[in-house]
């Protein structure tokens, strides 16, 4: 390979969330840590970023942009952004994307509430499959709206829609906006392009607006595809887009993410409401990992996807009774442990003071999570190798 992900990276001392704020983030009682190791020898395999550093064109970029020497105010004037994003669009996607729609976020997250705000009235719901990302039910719940839930349905460790259950809650109660996470975080499910036009039509039928949170889109194991959900319905204006290069090129701290927004009322209306003034790093990151990331993106999933097979392996030997299927997407590995975990604790908590391992239990995820974990497998395979042993010997090691 051209690019190391073998390289350790030491991030203790940068405010990594991972390592330096993870005990505010995983732990309300940190009286209850006790861990048996240092904080230098504790596994981060819990937060949704990289232990890999960042494409090296986006640092050759970002260098030559910090040697200009100055840090203004800044838009996006010109096209060259616009016309990358377009153009990563257009080459992995073959979806057209009109310039005009394109906006900019500090993150995926902060639209999220924002376009909440946006799109629902008071007495109007939201409605989410689970499990599900955390920040979709905080951002509901910090704008007043209530949620809905449908469980989405485990068959031999893959997961799937239950279209009744969506339908039943669309049709019965008002729903107004439908937030799908494609691919879907934690599971790692793509989305056939039959579910989604069938999710897409019964949303827009019921005229539910639906916004696309696609963070995870561009990592996908290698023979599988996915779809944007707007490509399928591109004559409606009632599907946003949420994309970013965030998650693709280990970017989450330079908060910048694209959201398409074809609705001109509600993009009038972002824009209106939205300084308009970004980061000038992240434009130039962004661009540079639209423009020219495409081989470093190639090489990293293959490196996950190794990584995938090696933990597959290591679970059939070390943890036979653990259920796991291998995501068609994503870095994150969603493994059932309820057969070594009968009775519900926080399994966080465990792994941390019995491994040093940090990791989320599927009780972070909103609902219909229980018994589950989250491994973040974007890591070198040598930490990969040490997490597992740890997790496993923590495991065998519990009372009976």
């Amino acid at each position: 390979m051209k690019y190391n992900f073998d390289k350790i990276i030491n991030r203790q001392d940068t405010n990594a969330v991972s390592i330096d704020g993870f005990r505010v983030y995983l732990f309300d009682n940190k009286d209850a840590l006790d861990l048996p190791c240092p904080d230098s020898e504790v596994i981060p395999m819990w937060v949704a970023d990289m232990e890999f550093a960042t494409c090296p064109e986006i640092v050759d970029a970002l260098k030559e942009r910090v040697e200009h020497g100055i840090f203004g105010y800044t838009e996006i004037f010109k096209t060259n952004f616009k016309n990358a994003f377009i153009n990563w669009a257009k080459s992995r996607y073959n979806w057209k994307i009109e310039s005009e729609h394109i906006v900019t976020s500090q993150g995926v997250v902060p639209a999220l509430y924002d376009l909440i705000e946006y799109i629902c009235k008071p007495d109007e719901k939201i409605l989410i499959l689970t499990p599900s990302y955390s920040y979709f039910k905080s951002a509901a719940a910090a704008k007043g709206i209530d949620l809905l839930t449908s469980d989405l349905v485990s068959r031999d460790g893959s997961f799937f829609m239950d279209f009744e259950d969506i339908r039943m809650k669309i049709r019965n109660n008002k729903v107004s906006l439908f937030i799908l996470c494609s691919p879907h975080n934690p599971t790692g499910r793509i989305w056939t392009n039959d579910e989604l036009k069938e999710l897409g039509e019964l949303c827009l039928k019921n005229k539910v607006m639906v916004i696309s949170d696609e963070i995870h889109c561009d990592i996908v194991r290698e023979g599988n595809r996915f779809t944007p959900l707007a490509k399928l319905f591109p004559d409606s204006d009632q599907i946003i887009t949420c994309m970013a290069p965030s998650k693709t090129f280990n970017l989450a701290g330079l908060m910048f993410a694209n959201m398409v927004i074809p609705n001109d009322e509600l993009r009038t209306r972002w824009i209106k409401n939205h300084f308009s003034s970004e980061n000038p790093l992240s434009i130039t990151a962004a661009q540079a990992a639209y423009a020219k990331g495409h081989a470093w993106l190639h090489e990293l999933t293959l490196y996950l996807d190794h990584n995938f097979e090696f933990l597959k392996k290591y679970l059939a030997v070390h943890l036979p009774k653990a259920v796991f299927t291998i995501p068609e997407a994503t870095y994150l590995a969603w493994i059932n442990v309820s057969a070594y975990f009968p009775e519900e604790e926080n399994i966080a908590l465990f792994f941390a003071n019995k491994a040093g391992v940090l990791i989320e239990g599927g009780n972070m995820f909103v609902s219909n999570g229980t018994g589950y974990i989250r491994l973040n497998l974007a890591c070198p395979r040598s930490r990969l190798e040490e997490g597992l042993k740890r997790i496993t010997e923590a495991i065998v090691s519990r009372p009976a």
